[in-house]
């Protein structure tokens, strides 16, 4: 599997996601903002079930998710911002299973990796990106636009589970052009 890069750009990422919204498939939708969000594998991503994130009892999205990764085994605790509490509840009247991923396919059974990266692909193609793109550039995306905004990479590290910062480094997709930004806006003098 090629290497892939994350998105660096928020209104390509937005059309990804709206590419699905426009054709009424919230399914897919919903993978797109998980996917940015949720900083999961898309192994670890296609597993969620709509008990993990929703208590029908009350009628309201859970706080937060806590699951066990499938590469690591390591516990990962995500909080569940506004944006992705929204898309779920868009997407809780047309659910059709168990699984928030549930395949068109397959009686009540999530998609593949295989088709979540068609749905991430179609999407990206949609918008005109190019290049290596694929789920995990979703995953990707997330700690891209956090080191953007200055969270310390020490954390970001962390909220991934990766055990090595040179691993956070390849994941943020850092360039030349990231690094001639930090030349070009330095004011020492």
């Amino acid at each position: 599997m090629a290497a892939t890069e994350p998105i660096k750009s928020k209104k390509q990422l937005r059309g990804m996601a709206k590419h699905w919204l426009k054709k009424k498939n919230f399914r897919n939708y919903i993978l797109v903002v998980l996917g940015a969000y949720m900083t999961l594998r898309v192994s670890d991503l296609l597993k969620i079930r709509w008990m993990d994130v929703y208590n029908s009892a009350k009628g309201v999205c859970f706080s937060h998710i806590t699951i066990t990764e499938q590469k690591t085994g390591k516990k990962k605790k995500i909080a569940l911002n506004s944006h992705v509490k929204e898309a779920l509840l868009m997407y809780l009247p047309h659910k059709r299973g168990e699984y928030i991923f549930v395949s068109n396919r397959k009686n009540g059974e999530a998609i593949g990796r295989t088709q979540a990266w068609r749905i991430i692909k179609e999407a990206a193609n949609a918008v005109g990106l190019t290049g290596p793109v694929g789920c995990h550039s979703l995953r990707k995306t997330f700690g891209y636009f956090a080191w953007k905004s200055g969270v310390n990479p020490v954390l970001i590290m962390d909220l991934y589970n990766h055990s090595s910062y040179e691993t956070t480094r390849r994941y943020l997709g850092i360039d030349q052009a990231e690094r001639d930004e930090v030349y070009m806006s330095a004011k020492l003098l």
